[in-house]
């Protein structure tokens, strides 16, 4: 028998309408497995975003770096739209 591989893309939540604790909750609880820490201190989301850059399914994406933003919102729905196909 042959077994099928997860060829699904990662999932990231579209963080429209979101303040940063919930997105970055969804994303925690999402990738618990790879350890994804909790962000503490919002004002320090680049650092927390550069973190979860370092999971594997998101190593190789051509993802922007978090330091090239001022707004959380703004690199997350870049990170969405690269997520889904876009650039």
């Amino acid at each position: 028998m042959a077994i099928q591989a997860n060829l699904s893309p990662p999932l990231v939540y579209d963080p429209r309408y979101m303040d940063f604790g919930h997105w970055a909750a969804l994303m925690c609880e999402q990738y618990a497995a790879q350890s994804v820490g909790i962000p503490l201190d919002p004002d320090d989301w680049q650092s927390w975003a550069a973190g979860l850059l370092a999971i594997d399914v998101f190593t190789n994406q051509g993802i922007a770096s978090p330091y090239a933003f001022t707004e959380w919102q703004d690199w997350a729905e870049s990170m969405v739209n690269v997520m889904n196909g876009g650039r």
